[in-house]
């Protein structure tokens, strides 16, 4: 596929008259639309905020540590649904976007990828463990909406033992912290640090 730009009639093709092509892709086939690797690098070049890892280095290590500490036990497709739904619930597209590539990289279908926002809709999709998790990542998410509601708590209390419920919990914590981190320094959707 080749990546053309859209002409703005000054003849120069770059459709804004100066010299910068605009990454959209005018082609045909099934990869019409938007360059992305484009459109990814002049959003982070666009970038203004601080960087949270270079500003804050033991903060920012002391929260990958109790990433890694409260993913300990817990399956790995689980520690993905429960990434994407807070991410989801915060709009956060940088989380998102990682969390949805690290599902995929480790086997997590489509259909439940696309039916996480919505899986009281699609329970049939989802254990009734995978169920009681995800609606235990909302109401921590969401706490400002009214806490977690018992019945939500007994939920998850009846599919996971202490150990795992308290990892369970911290999971949701440090996503929602990296939720934060990512929005409020405009981190761009398609970077990934870690790489």
């Amino acid at each position: 596929m080749t990546t053309n730009t859209i002409s703005n009639g000054n003849g120069n093709g770059n459709g804004n008259g100066n010299g910068i092509g605009t990454g959209i892709d005018t082609g045909t086939g099934p990869g019409t639309g938007i360059d992305i690797e484009w459109a990814i690098g002049e959003a982070e070049a666009a970038r203004t905020r601080l960087d949270f890892a270079k500003s804050a280095p033991k903060v920012f290590r002391a929260i990958i540590g109790f990433d890694a500490a409260a993913r300990e036990g817990i399956d790995p497709a689980l520690v993905e649904m429960i990434q994407i739904r807070a991410s989801l619930l915060n709009q956060c597209a940088y989380c998102l976007h990682m969390h949805t590539n690290d599902a995929r990289k480790a086997g997590e279908s489509e259909d439940r990828l696309h039916l996480v926002a919505v899986w009281r809709e699609a329970r049939h999709f989802f254990t009734e463990k995978e169920q009681a998790a995800l609606a235990l990542t909302e109401a921590v998410t969401l706490v400002s909406d009214g806490g977690v509601p018992d019945e939500v708590y007994a939920q998850a209390a009846a599919h996971f033992d202490d150990t795992e419920l308290a990892h369970v919990l911290a999971l949701i914590m440090t996503i929602n912290t990296w939720n934060r981190v990512a929005l409020a320094t405009g981190k761009v959707a398609g970077t990934d640090e870690r790489r």
